[in-house]
């Protein structure tokens, strides 16, 4: 029964269409980090990044190759979306997207971290078997259809994605519609709308529709009863988002995904003009290694619940501790300010340096470390290996006193706690980062 119902041949119009919108999306990315500066300010400009621990050996190209680097990968984008030689280029697109994502920190956005999941999974997807230059050159791979597991597998990890961006919303200061206020009184000053976004109940609507949209829009695009009008409302939300918070590709992404939840006529009549014809069999065709390809998607869906979760199974308040934030969904819940200084003293002595931390990291770096606890351990490990190389051993002191949600400022950082000796933990509690009072 299992295999009838995962295996059965569906039409592939959906997928075709979204590789070719994925693709031209891709590329933009690449090219738009290039031309809005992005590149420059985040991986040309610093003298290091901050990369996600144990990924040390991933480091920008020196000069201008982060340039040429991504202008490889929008060429690699341009080749998904045509489907030349397609998992070949989109597996490169997927290793330097990777690479990148891992190699900095100081842009992290929740988007970065769902593209690089979209670029994994459709390596392995079969995207390419029709309107596609490899279909073209090789009848064998033609075809009109794709197994339905391909369909479930992604609406369910849209469904994991907008259902856990609800579920984090559900904490007082995004209820009582605190954090849509500070939101958008950053945007007071935007052009033709920054004076209406500062209206009272402007923050009311943002703090419950994207609540509620997140939390039903997956349900109510399956059900044909209520899939056009959320369909119009994914495209207020999503243009809005795009209008105000200037995050790139990321809305139109999410409305390339909705042709997954229209009748697969209406795609190929309307979106594919050039697909011949709309498979309307019902085969069903299971490959030899079905027992592995179920326990490679069961694995993946472990994987994806559960980094979400963790964070409630460590020591104190997410918000405060950022451990477990990461990889789990987490979507502008917050505002955050910090101050830090670094003092190094070197063991056996009393000489103590307070560091000028502009003389080492750009103007992003300032902003993203003061808050950050593991940004704060990496950038006191950079100060001891420094040291190191003048054959002085070193401790390094931080005091960093940090702001949530306008909150008053308290101390994050354990000011008797040698951070440039303390080891880091991937999954627990780091008892240098003091209680917060978030929850009291």
């Amino acid at each position: 029964m299992w295999n009838k119902w995962l295996f059965k041949q569906i039409d592939n119009s959906g997928l075709i269409f979204f590789r070719i919108a994925f693709g031209l999306l891709i590329a933009l990315e690449a090219f738009g980090g290039i031309f809005t500066g992005w590149v420059r300010r985040t991986l040309v400009e610093p003298d290091f990044t901050f990369n996600f621990i144990g990924f040390e050996f991933l480091q920008p190209l020196p000069g201008d190759l982060m340039y040429y680097y991504y202008g490889l990968m929008g060429v690699f984008g341009l080749l998904v979306m045509i489907g030349f030689k397609y998992r070949f280029s989109m597996a490169c697109y997927t290793v330097m997207w990777a690479s990148v994502y891992l190699m900095q920190k100081s842009s992290y956005n929740n988007h970065y971290y769902l593209l690089m999941l979209l670029c994994f999974i459709m390596v392995f997807l079969p995207a390419h078997r029709a309107l596609s230059y490899d279909a073209w050159k090789n009848k064998a791979i033609r075809s009109l259809s794709m197994p339905r597991w391909v369909w479930l597998f992604i609406v369910f990890q849209l469904f994991i994605v907008y259902t856990f961006a609800s579920i984090a919303k559900l904490y007082p200061d995004w209820l009582d519609a605190t954090v849509p206020a500070m939101l958008m009184h950053g945007k007071r000053n935007f052009w033709l709308v920054g004076e209406f976004l500062q209206r009272d109940w402007i923050k009311w609507v943002i703090a419950y529709f994207g609540l509620i949209f997140d939390l039903l829009i997956v349900p109510m695009l399956l059900w044909k009863r209520t899939r056009l009008p959320f369909f119009i409302l994914a495209v207020f939300f999503h243009l809005f988002n795009s209008f105000i918070f200037h995050i790139g590709i990321f809305p139109y992404l999410s409305l390339a995904f909705c042709v997954f939840f229209f009748p697969t006529e209406k795609v190929n009549k309307y979106l594919l003009r050039n697909k011949k014809a709309h498979y309307n069999g019902d085969e069903v065709i299971v490959p030899q290694q079905n027992a592995l390809l179920k326990l490679a998607i069961i694995v993946w869906f472990v994987v994806q619940i559960s980094l979400p979760l963790r964070h409630w199974f460590i020591k104190d308040n997410v918000l405060w501790t950022e451990e477990g934030h990461r990889l789990s969904w987490r979507m502008m819940l917050r505002t955050k300010s910090g101050r830090t200084t670094f003092k190094v003293v070197e063991k056996g002595t009393t000489d103590t340096i307070f560091v000028e931390k502009q003389d080492y990291l750009s103007r992003k770096q300032l902003g993203a470390i003061n808050s950050k606890p593991d940004m704060i351990w990496q950038f006191s490990q950079r100060l001891k290996d420094e040291y190191a190389a003048q054959g002085k051993d070193l401790q390094v002191f931080v005091n960093a006193r940090v702001s949530v949600n306008g909150r008053s400022y308290e101390t994050l950082i354990d000011p008797k706690a040698d951070i440039a000796n303390e080891e880091w933990n991937h999954f627990g509690h780091h008892d240098w980062i003091l209680p917060s009072n978030l929850d009291k």
